[in-house]
């Protein structure tokens, strides 16, 4: 099953990949680009000319556009190369597949315009799985925001294990991730807090507590030194499909 079968209230964590697992961003404006339209497209109301209306600005709304209704709650979310995940609540009927129909088409549109392509630089449609517990949640957070953020450290994983403090605080500045977003406060605007909050995954919302910190910063080390012991074993209920 693509997606599986949720109602309001669910959470979904979903993945979006490149066609033939190319490249679906090839540099820091497409990069940026993906971050805005996390932001502009996951509302009610839709605007064709989103792009130039926001060119001046920088995750703030114009001012002529009606007022902000999302279409889903962001939870979570790291772009990679070649795909991107998200972990996403249904807030309303179809919020999640009507977000997803306008990201991938604006990106498709927005890549074919800039490289001069054709095509969906997709693979077919998205994927989403059903997040059913609260332990699964909280591994699932790991995966998305620190296993796939370190995959991308120089040298990838094993050396992010060897150089772990330097790996680490080289992943809590990469901006295409929400794993910056909770600890650093910056780009908030994308996630729901309310329902973070709620959820109690990270923390106090505004407040980036160093104790905390410390505490996501051992728990990561910890579960990524026993995921590189047994490889994919500690991951696999994690994935949507062979990568």
């Amino acid at each position: 099953m693509r997606v599986e079968e949720h109602g309001v209230g669910s959470v979904l964590h979903v993945v979006k990949r490149g066609a033939r697992g190319a490249e679906i961003v090839r540099d820091e404006n497409d990069r940026q680009r993906f971050l805005k339209s996390l932001y502009y497209l996951n509302e009610e109301y839709s605007d064709d000319q989103w792009l130039r209306d926001t060119s001046g600005s920088f995750l703030e709304r114009p001012g002529h556009w009606p007022e902000r209704k999302p279409l889903v709650s962001i939870l979570a979310w790291t772009l990679m190369p070649n795909h991107f995940h998200l972990l996403l609540m249904e807030t309303r009927e179809e919020g999640i597949a009507t977000f997803m129909q306008r990201l991938g088409g604006s990106m498709t549109l927005c890549f074919n315009a800039k490289y001069e392509e054709q095509g969906s630089i997709f693979q077919g449609g998205y994927k989403g799985k059903l997040v059913e517990n609260d332990d699964y949640l909280k591994h699932l957070i790991f995966y998305i925001l620190v296993k796939n953020v370190l995959e991308l450290y120089p040298g990838g994983l094993s050396l992010a294990m060897k150089n772990f403090d330097h790996a680490w605080n080289w992943a809590l500045a990469y901006q295409y991730s929400s794993l910056h977003s909770h600890t650093t406060g910056e780009h908030r605007v994308i996630l729901d807090e309310a329902i973070l909050d709620e959820l109690g995954l990270f923390g106090v919302p505004h407040i980036v507590s160093p104790t905390y910190l410390e505490s996501f910063k051992r728990e990561a080390k910890e579960k990524l030194t026993y995921y590189m012991k047994v490889r994919d074993d500690d991951f696999s209920s994690l994935l949507l499909e062979p990568w």
